[in-house]
């Protein structure tokens, strides 16, 4: 696996829409069904990355505490599952019903939506105001596997608080860090 940085995403763009399938409901869900009255997340997570695996508790107690304020939240795999089985939709499903995902779990078998988002790693982190415009792409806090760091979703915590109370957004913002998205060739 490679680690590498998410990629820069240009604040104020208008977030791509999509069409994808949730691996969860079975249903087809869009950007506008998965957006919040304030904002929307939108993560690209898999489920073999380590440091998804890591995060995974903080992004449950993430959406938990922020869909009840009106925040929407969804999360897109774009992994080849022809390299990584682990990464398809049926191991989709499981993983957010083990980990009681409170959000849609989506899944990008072209891979389309990843490379409109330019996403680059799991985790991958977007937030959009309430009319979809980028504010925030980055990390959900400094926590890494093994680096000690609380996993408190402080960075994406304060985007959203943000956003909530009318003030700006930190203007300081820092790359997540983790897997390649696994592409196919």
């Amino acid at each position: 696996m490679a680690l590498v940085e998410s990629n820069s995403f240009q604040t104020g763009r208008v977030a791509p829409n999509f069409s994808l399938p949730d691996t969860v409901s079975g249903q087809t869900l869009s950007l506008a069904q998965v957006s919040g009255k304030h904002g929307t997340v939108v993560m690209f997570i898999c489920n073999h990355c380590p440091f998804v695996v890591h995060v995974n508790p903080e992004l449950v107690r993430l959406a938990n505490d922020y869909r009840v304020r009106g925040f929407g939240f969804v999360a897109i795999s774009s992994n080849d599952v022809q390299t990584y089985p682990e990464d398809g939709p049926d191991q989709m499903k499981q993983t957010a019903e083990q980990m009681g995902y409170p959000f849609p779990y989506l899944y990008d078998e072209s891979q389309e939506i990843a490379r409109l988002y330019d996403a680059a790693c799991t985790p991958d982190f977007y937030v959009f105001d309430s009319d979809l415009h980028a504010v925030y792409h980055g990390q959900l806090d400094d926590s890494r596997p093994k680096n000690g760091k609380p996993l408190d979703g402080h960075s994406i915590r304060n985007v959203l608080d943000a956003l909530l109370s009318g003030n700006p957004v930190p203007a300081e913002q820092f790359p997540s860090i983790g897997c390649n998205i696994k592409w196919r060739h």
